[in-house]
């Protein structure tokens, strides 16, 4: 071949090429489609979508606690029957806090002592000091030290909580941290009460493959996913203390007071709420208005909270017994993000908040007319930058709660440590976080039989029954573990405009109403072989993490392989949703305001897939009969969340994500675990306990279900995922006998569409023909 016609065949095979890669044309201002408005929208939609989304939940946050007061339930007759009231609410406290593990009530506490250093560690002319700990729940311990007073006899017991980044020596006086007037557990003692000064979790920084992130949210996440809380085990360790405290006084009952400061206050906060043995509580460095939680370092995160529970009515389930609010400063805790792990920051609340949150307090139970008036005080500190964080007021309206004839004494001589004492608060933290670690770990291990037990009223003796027995399934999945917001959808006043206009397809940028402020929007994809009166499946295919909707129609995408056109190109009309994970931190704190109104970004966007879906359904050209879901990596998380509540996917194809959802939640010895990536929003409550993936597939079935998993897919290894889809063949073909509508494709490759399996699968269970000539 001479090199004139060399160069003519090779110019014809890049014109070839670049005919067949180039991206389609994007059509910047094309007309609507038949029967919508004109979408005029301009800008970045995504953007906006997730701009409505932040505007609609803080409106939802600001509404929670008008919600609170009316479902505010107590029996106001009496001051002796309003108590016993509140025990359906401290069941549910309990519940979301994640007190779930029999508590050990101790006989005693146990001395922490050596041959090399004795279990005394410190004392004063008014007091000793032992190094302690004690049994609270499973293996898990209390530890800290006791304060036991000297040449006088005891006025009451005092469970004395420092803030997470404290010591229980800086709290006593035998290390440096904590200036001498704010040393309240030394003070106490030295007015005779017995002080129990507990550890908490720090937050220095724990490392996890790439993430960086404290303690507390190490222990946090895992403990989250498996229906626990930090909070939970940290009040259990506390609740143990007054346990030990009951049982040593025997037949002479004493008084029992806790006081905290900064996360200790929050724990504080909530042990008085949870247990009326608590005589009375004093809470510096946290009381306020909790609508901003989200805000906050991300172990404060509980499921459900505002639903129920502001820091009112935390006071309001103490009531009448005492109550003391210290208005001293917060603790000064900023973590950035980038880090790793959920940013989140605490700072000191206006006064007026403090006073407006305690008015409400007051109003929750001020028919009640208890016989002590004065049950519930804010305590001004003078200075509340440079003074002390707990006042002198304070420190003696709790001791006078306990003891009315007691005084607090003067500040005395400082503890001084034995020769002995060796300090080693790094070594007991690690021991600490061990111990929950290792708790976590065990719950992980049992989770299986707990969803077992979960799943116990299910009948799969018949079709039918299976059927009717998953409804309260789906709905408690919906209500408990998604949330829904008990909201009409908005009429959707749906906006198009013709996007892409190729060869084969044509493609409409769209736009509906949801919620207030909420949108949802996407790209339908029309064959231009429709016929008239014909109605055809629609297939939506759905992005995953950062993605957007034109990442599955065009533009080269390896992940995607432009499945919603190729689909388009087989006949079926496609659409293209924009889900709400894009962004980074934008979305994720989503999640983060969803999660205190008892809800998700999945409360979101199982909505925004209803309302595209009904309408969907009204398109002439579409069969409603016949819409089937296919998303890849989130956009597989998607499809074991979406269908199981939008009954109008006939069908859910999860692709690049399906596996043992929990062990990757909340295992640590791998390398495929969330607990070592920043994606701090991805954990869901108490999923462990209810709904691994097999459990989702259960709310899909008996709708044809596919999983498409590459072998070198990072997601999870071949062998998690095929024993948590074993589950689900044996409920599709052993159980229900429906065994030709459950698949799992495994290929050679990625994370990725592949695109053949489950190209036939949408076939068959569509009912529509293959096609030659397709890409």
């Amino acid at each position: 071949m001479n090199r004139h016609l060399l160069s003519v065949v090779l110019g014809l095979l890049l014109a070839a090429h670049a005919a067949i890669a180039a991206p389609p044309k994007i059509i910047t201002n094309g007309p609507p489609l038949e029967g919508t408005a004109r979408l005029e929208m301009q800008g970045d939609i995504p953007s906006a979508l997730v701009d409505g989304a932040d505007r609609f939940l803080l409106d939802q946050i600001a509404k929670s606690a008008d919600r609170r007061t009316a479902s505010w339930k107590a029996d106001f007759s009496s001051p002796e029957k309003y108590p016993s009231a509140m025990d359906a609410n401290r069941r549910r406290l309990a519940h979301i806090l994640g007190l779930r593990d029999p508590r050990i009530a101790p006989d005693a506490l146990e001395l922490l002592g050596t041959t090399a250093q004795p279990a005394l560690v410190g004392q004063s002319p008014a007091f000793q000091v032992f190094a302690v700990r004690w049994p609270a729940f499973a293996d898990v311990h209390g530890e800290g030290l006791l304060l036991v007073p000297t040449g006088r006899a005891k006025v009451a017991d005092v469970i004395a909580i420092p803030d997470s980044d404290q010591t229980s020596e800086m709290l006593v006086g035998l290390a440096p941290g904590i200036r001498e007037e704010s040393q309240f557990a030394r003070r106490l003692a030295e007015s005779g009460c017995r002080v129990l000064v507990p550890v908490l979790v720090d937050r220095s920084i724990h490392k996890h493959r790439n993430a960086r992130y404290s303690n507390r949210e190490y222990i946090y996440r895992a403990a989250f996913e498996l229906g626990r809380h930090l909070i939970g085990y940290e009040v259990q360790k506390v609740l143990a203390a007054v346990d030990f405290f009951v049982h040593d006084a025997g037949k002479s009952p004493t008084k029992i007071g806790v006081i905290g400061y900064g996360d200790g206050g929050m724990l504080a906060l909530y042990a008085g709420a949870l247990d009326p043995r608590i005589d009375a509580v004093c809470v510096s460095g946290y009381f306020g208005p909790r609508e901003n939680v989200w805000q906050e370092p991300l172990d404060h995160n509980v499921f459900g909270l505002l639903e129920q529970f502001g820091d009112a009515e935390l006071a309001g389930m103490i009531a009448p017994r005492k109550l003391i609010v210290d208005d001293a400063r917060s603790p000064e805790v900023v973590i950035p993000p980038g880090l790793g792990g959920g940013p989140g920051r605490v700072t000191t609340p206006a006064l007026d908040d403090v006073h407006a949150e305690a008015h409400r307090a007051v109003s929750l139970a001020f028919a009640m007319k208890p016989k002590n008036k004065s049950w519930f005080e804010v305590e001004s500190t003078p200075d509340v930058f440079n003074g002390p964080f707990l006042s002198l007021p304070s420190r003696h309206k709790l001791l006078t709660a306990l003891a009315p004839q007691a005084k607090l004494a003067p500040l005395g001589k400082a503890p001084e440590a034995t020769p002995s004492f060796h300090s080693d608060p790094q070594g007991r933290q690690a021991a600490q976080v061990h111990e929950l670690e290792r708790h976590n770990l065990w719950l992980l291990d049992q989770s299986a039989n707990v969803r077992k037990d979960f799943f116990a009223k299910l009948d799969v003796s018949s079709l039918e029954k299976f059927q009717q027995t998953i409804e309260p399934y789906r709905t408690y999945y919906y209500d408990e573990v998604i949330g829904r917001f008990d909201l009409p959808l908005l009429p959707p006043h749906v906006r198009t405009r013709k996007t892409y206009d190729e060869p084969k397809w044509t493609g409409y940028e769209v736009v509906m109403d949801v919620f207030p402020e909420l949108i949802a929007y996407g790209i339908l994809v029309l064959p231009k072989d429709l016929k008239a009166g014909e109605r055809r499946p629609v297939v939506v295919c759905q992005h995953g993490l950062e993605g957007r909707p034109q990442d599955v129609i065009a533009g080269g995408n390896r992940l995607y392989s432009e499945f919603a056109s190729k689909l388009a190109e087989q006949g079926f009309i496609t659409f293209a949703p924009e889900n709400l994970y894009l962004f980074g931190d934008r979305f994720r704190s989503l999640q983060r305001k969803a999660n205190p109104i008892k809800k998700s970004l999945f409360s979101l966007i199982v909505p925004q897939h209803q309302q595209i879906v009904d309408w969907l359904s009204t398109l002439p050209f579409v069969d409603s009969r016949r819409i089937a879901f296919y998303g890849l990596s989130y956009g597989g998380k998607s499809a074991m969340r979406i269908p199981p509540l939008v009954k109008n996917y006939c069908l859910s194809i999860c692709s690049g994500d399906f596996n043992e959802w929990i062990w990757k939640n909340a295992s640590i010895g791998n390398n495929y675990s969330y607990m070592g990536t920043g994606e701090y929003e991805i954990y869901e409550f108490d999923l462990g306990s209810t709904f691994n993936y097999a459990e989702m597939a259960a709310l899909i079935a008996p709708r044809p279900f596919m999983v498409e998993r590459g072998h070198f897919d990072g997601v999870a290894p071949d062998e998690q995922v095929a024993y948590e889809f074993a589950k689900v063949r044996f409920l599709y073909e052993a159980k229900l006998e429906i065994g030709d509508r459950c698949e799992l494709e495994w290929f050679n490759g990625p994370h990725m569409i592949h695109g053949q399996g489950t190209y036939d699968f949408l076939h068959k269970h569509l009912n529509w023909p293959k096609r030659a000539g397709g890409r």
